[in-house]
């Protein structure tokens, strides 16, 4: 899952899709590749990592992860992690953003985030955006606004009102699943991490699809939200990513909840 990562690195090269995972959420290749077993799980003949961090011996040759060592070290972030994730489960998942949020942060754009061409040109990528209503609910999406594009929203998200806003359609916030279990470091089973990668990243490929850039060099169509057949194509895919989602959410709640039993 990060050889084409680590391929392009040694040539010196950038993907505008499958890079962002690793530039946006700066976690090492070597943390993602190393597996734990989640809190409350005692590993035999494993006293090498007896001095690994957040890690605790059980005996000579047995250890365990120390889940309240890190609970105790982290308990903001936890706790936020917990309530941000418990409140975008409860909440009814929204389908009418079409993606547009990667149209605003061109809006009226000079010099634009990637090197790929605007499939509509800057003038025809304005256009679609001032036609629609733009109501982006994901915080980290609408900070990249352009200043002409945030009050065209129908929301001001930030930091404080996260908790309130996030839903589980939103794209990104399907892919911050990734963050949170990165965030929560070794309370996360290791195929948990690696599973809300592949999400991040298959939510990544519709995210960059459904933008205004060309990203046909890379193999991959674009899905024309402008048009009513690319809206349809967008939500249909929104659904499954909100499923997919959703279940994540449960689990990685269910390892906080574990985690803090065993503490």
């Amino acid at each position: 899952m990060t050889a084409g990562r680590r391929e392009r690195a040694e040539r010196g090269e950038k993907h505008p899709v499958e890079d962002f995972l690793h530039t946006y959420y700066p976690t090492r290749i070597s943390a993602l590749r190393r597996w734990h077993p989640g809190a409350g799980v005692l590993l035999e003949d494993a006293k090498e990592r007896s001095d690994w961090r957040w890690y605790r011996a059980a005996s000579a040759m047995s250890v365990s992860v120390d889940a309240r060592a890190f609970l105790a070290a982290r308990a903001a972030s936890v706790d936020f992690i917990q309530l941000l994730l418990s409140r975008t489960a409860e909440r009814t998942a929204r389908f009418g953003c079409f993606g547009l949020h990667e149209w605003a942060m061109v809006y009226r754009q000079g010099e634009h985030r990637h090197q790929a061409p605007l499939r509509l040109g800057q003038a025809g990528t304005d256009a679609v955006v001032e036609a629609a209503n733009i109501s982006c609910t994901h915080f980290d999406a609408y900070r990249f606004f352009t200043s002409e594009a945030a009050p065209l929203n129908a929301l001001s998200p930030s930091r404080e009102n996260q908790p309130e806003l996030e839903q589980p359609g939103c794209l990104h916030a399907g892919m911050d699943l990734f963050k949170w279990a990165t965030k929560l470091g070794p309370l996360v089973p290791g195929d948990l991490l690696l599973d809300s990668f592949e999400l991040a990243r298959d939510i990544r490929w519709l995210d960059m699809q459904a933008s205004p850039y060309d990203v046909s060099a890379w193999g991959a169509d674009a899905v024309a939200i402008e048009t009513p057949e690319g809206k349809a194509e967008y939500v249909r895919a929104q659904r499954g990513f909100t499923e997919r989602g959703n279940a994540l959410r449960g689990r990685l709640l269910a390892a906080v909840t574990r985690a803090r039993s065993v503490a």
